[in-house]
């Protein structure tokens, strides 16, 4: 029970965390005159990744890698089935062609990379090494596009100062860091508590408690009529997620895991982004939604079986 408890204050932190620091920080990238759409995919996304780099991070230098990794390709589902999918049954999204030739590719290509690296079954720090500098490369791109881009952008999630901003940013980051700490110890005690597969705890419930940041800025996007943002921070998360968090743990702990295990994440990670690519408008309709809505559902009922098999 208390292990529960822990988990659960855990998912409130993230919560908390995430949208204030996003907040913040979408207020500071705003005053630089940076586009909604790179700040959502790469200070939003940021932002609502801590939770998963702090997972990482503790569950990598406590030997269980396999949770840091569990979480990293379960949270790239549920960003993408479970919460695109649930704003996108609110109504349909347009996304903006820059964010779809710069961000969906890498995002796809993601998960093709990681299976291939996992063929032999594991991660190494040297894969984890290379990873991170493909992050990097994306990562200037981006930087490189902004720079190239910067006008006035709209505004986004709020009108606040920027010292205001800074400090909204600090208190978010702070309880994003209690967050993953939290989620952790709670997770390891459910799984050596009922006995279940550190890498399945890691692609259920520690998934969906890390991604509980993508949620709030996704859905509160989503109200507020800023689709590019919530689009643009599920995207960055994923790459994030796949090119940083996975690779960051891989280095402090090489990550052995059955491929089987990982390919059921990775096909409905890959599977996920296909479903809500946009048409020749940019148009993303909500029958898709209800599709990935399902696939969530289905993803749930693969992991859980294959845990139990």
């Amino acid at each position: 029970m208390n292990d529960i408890l822990i988990l659960l204050a855990g998912v409130a932190c993230a919560g908390v965390g995430g949208e204030l620091f996003v907040r913040g920080a979408v207020g500071i990238a705003r005053s630089a005159r940076i586009s909604p759409g790179i700040i959502g995919a790469t200070v939003g996304a940021f932002a609502t990744s801590s939770p998963e780099l702090s997972v990482s991070v503790n569950s990598a230098l406590a030997g269980k890698p396999q949770i840091a990794l569990g979480d990293a390709l379960g949270s790239n589902v549920v960003n993408i089935a479970l919460i695109l999918g649930l704003a996108l049954v609110i109504s349909a999204i347009r996304s903006p062609r820059s964010g779809m030739k710069r961000d969906f590719p890498v995002a796809l290509g993601v998960p093709v990379l990681t299976f291939l690296i996992f063929l032999d079954g594991t991660l190494s720090r040297l894969d984890g090494i290379l990873m991170l500098g493909l992050f990097a490369a994306w990562l200037t791109f981006t930087a490189i596009e902004a720079a190239g881009q910067r006008s006035a952008a709209p505004a986004v999630l709020s009108g606040r100062s920027a010292w205001v901003s800074i400090l909204l940013s600090l208190i978010g980051l702070a309880f994003l860091i209690a967050a993953g700490s939290l989620i952790v110890s709670g997770a390891k005690g459910i799984a050596h508590a009922y006995g279940i597969d550190e890498f399945i705890i890691g692609a259920t419930l520690v998934a969906v408690g890390t991604s509980a940041p993508e949620l709030a800025t996704a859905l509160i996007a989503k109200l507020r009529g800023h689709d590019e943002v919530g689009l643009g921070t599920l995207l960055g998360s994923n790459i994030f997620n796949g090119l940083f968090i996975v690779p960051v743990a891989a280095s402090i702990h090489p990550i052995v895991v059955r491929w089987d295990e990982v390919a059921i994440a990775l096909f409905f990670g890959l599977a996920a982004l296909i479903v809500p690519y946009p048409d020749r408008k940019g148009l993303i309709r909500r029958r898709q939604g209800v599709l990935l809505l399902i696939m969530y559902a289905a993803y749930l009922a693969a992991v859980i079986t294959k845990g139990a098999g």
